[in-house]
């Protein structure tokens, strides 16, 4: 029901109170902080000080002092120096052995390498199988044909979520309640960019039910051409993702689309079925 015009002066001056979401009890901020300090670290870092640290944290630098510290005393970090006076941290052997039991259960890994492999040498691109971790993908394996050598990115390193292709299929794979989620998640992080950046997760998603795999040309990197395709493990395991990619003047969107795009959804729909029959 509308309001009548005479009404509408008088309810602007009513007070609004803001509403307060009330707290988690269970919610332990501590634990949450020093988690976020790991995860500021990327596979391209040697090093980073406690004034990155707390840059990329969005926290005071007394506090990331303190985070650093603990860290470091439990394993997780180790100090550093980058030989021309300046002091840091890098990640510790605690880290790595973290990581080293996730892997270690990753049974797809193991069902995947030969299939990537194949794929890899056929395409001569570089295909990686991924998961999600909040708004970015990160690479659990790789597979390299030689002509992709050059390409940097290997296991641990991460990409956005909202710009590649591994992350679009992930978006097109899960649930509505989790992709809503995250794409309201997505539009916070970049109130700026959202309007270009939702018009290219769209397009995707569309072109993920009408090709089976999800595509980024030049979108996250100008020079950078993917496809991807993703797929649920059985057993309720989260969405994982295969993508296929490198340089653009090698991997042209017509070839990945027309001779890559049927061997990538078929290596995924083989992963899908042989994960069933492993649970």
């Amino acid at each position: 029901m509308s309001i009548p015009p005479p009404l509408l002066p008088a309810l602007s001056k009513v007070p609004v109170r803001p509403v307060q979401a009330k707290p988690d009890r269970h919610f332990v901020t501590a634990l949450a902080r020093g988690l976020d300090v790991l995860s500021a670290f990327r596979s391209r870092d040697r090093m980073l000080g406690n004034q990155e640290l707390a840059r990329r944290c969005g926290l005071p630098k007394s506090t990331i002092s303190r985070l650093t510290y603990t860290l470091t005393r439990q394993g997780y970090l180790v100090p550093a120096t980058d030989g021309k006076g300046a002091t840091g941290y890098r990640l510790g052997s605690a880290v790595l052995a973290l990581g080293g039991a996730m892997l270690a259960r990753m049974d797809m890994r193991q069902m995947a390498r030969p299939l990537m492999q194949d794929l890899a040498d056929s395409s001569q691109a570089m295909v990686s199988l991924g998961v999600r971790d909040r708004l970015s993908m990160i690479y659990v394996e790789n597979c390299r044909s030689e002509s992709a050598l050059t390409l940097s990115l290997d296991v641990g390193s991460r990409i956005p979520l909202a710009q590649t292709a591994m992350g679009r299929a992930y978006l097109a794979g899960c649930s509505d309640s989790e992709r809503s989620d995250l794409m309201e998640r997505i539009r916070a992080h970049d109130e700026q960019a959202w309007p270009a950046t939702r018009a290219g997760i769209e397009l995707a998603l569309a072109h993920y039910r009408e090709h089976g795999c999800c595509a980024s040309f030049g979108d996250w990197q100008k020079d950078v051409n993917a496809i991807a395709a993703a797929f649920r493990p059985e057993g309720g395991r989260a969405v994982m993702v295969v993508s296929c990619g490198g340089p653009g003047f090698k991997l042209s969107p017509q070839f990945l689309m027309t001779e890559v795009r049927p061997q990538l959804v078929g290596l995924v729909r083989k992963l899908q079925n042989a994960s069933g029959e492993a649970y």
